[in-house]
Parts: C-alpha cells; structure tokens; sequence
C-alpha cells in the first residue's frame, strides 16, 4: 500500500510539472510576469505536493495499524485454537490409556 502512495505522488508531482510547463509555453506574458507566475506556482506545488505526502503517510499508518492489530487478533485466535487442539490430545490420549 506506501507503493501505491509514493506512485501518487509522483505521478501527482509529475502532472503538476507538465501542467505548469505546458501553461507557461502557451501563456503570453513578459518575461518577469512568466517568472512571478512560475514562481508562485512552484510553490503552489510544493505546498500541494506537501499535503498530499501527508496524507498519504497518515493512510498508510492508519492502515499500518489496522493491519497489525487484525493480524495480532488472528495470531491470538490462532494460538488459543493450539491450546484447545492440544488439550483435546492430551484427554484423548489420558481416555486411551489403560487403567
């Protein structure tokens, strides 16, 4: 799942980048207007790049979490049915024995 967050946000960073460029090839202003405006764009996209990297590390550590503990409730599960195998030997084997 925090493959799938870092391709977004590449692909994120990578579609802000070829958007800002394309718009400035065709955008018809003077040299300091084209700057000011990338400028404010570049960080535009930083603070959006940002936001995005922070939410996708929050989901991934929600998920981390939620992962863990259905994993630890299945382990617990999964020892205690041992336990009650274990058990059901033991007065399987204490039955058969000869008296």
């Amino acid at each position: 799942m925090r493959q799938r967050a870092e391709y977004f946000v590449i692909g994120t960073l990578t579609g802000l980048a070829v958007g800002l460029i394309v718009g400035l090839l065709f955008a018809p202003s003077s040299g300091v207007k084209t700057r000011r405006r990338l400028a404010d764009e570049a960080l535009r996209a930083a603070d959006v790049a940002r936001t995005v990297a922070e939410r996708a590390e929050h989901a991934a550590e929600a998920l981390g979490g939620r992962v863990e503990h259905y994993l630890g409730r299945d382990e617990a599960v999964a020892w205690r049915r041992v336990r009650e195998i274990r058990e059901g030997v033991q007065k399987y084997t204490q039955a058969q024995a000869p008296s």
